[in-house]
């Protein structure tokens, strides 16, 4: 795993370090994912919120079997959390998620750390 940043995640980074220090850690990920695509919006940052993903296996589709919290202008994958601590079950996902979706970069957020860059996990594949 690696931690280069693009810009992009630079600047997700900053809008979820924002939303952090107004609502501090402990709230319900519902909370901090809508305050976070407000934040997106008020900083002209594209993004799309709960987006499906299937899943193909062997011929079959699994419409919706999961949604990922957002994808940021096409190129990003973005999953929050609000959990005692990120788990290696979390960054499986968060793998998982980007191959799912032909992705190259993802982070995840956890917004319970007292400091988000502590929760901080970035991907660049």
């Amino acid at each position: 795993m690696t931690v280069h940043r693009t810009p992009l995640c630079r600047r997700v980074i900053g809008c979820a370090i924002e939303v952090h220090s107004r609502l501090g850690p402990g709230l319900l990920e519902s909370a901090y994912e809508t305050c976070l695509a407000r934040e997106f919006a008020l900083q002209r940052i594209i993004h799309k919120r709960q987006v499906p993903l299937p899943v193909e296996y062997k011929g079959i589709s699994v419409r919706q079997a999961y949604r990922v919290d957002f994808v940021v202008e096409d190129e990003l994958l973005l999953e929050i959390k609000s959990i005692d601590y990120v788990l290696p079950v979390h960054r499986a996902q968060l793998f998982t998620y980007l191959k799912l979706l032909h992705l190259r970069q993802g982070l995840l957020l956890n917004f319970k750390a007292p400091r988000l860059i502590d929760g901080l996990v970035s991907v660049l594949l």
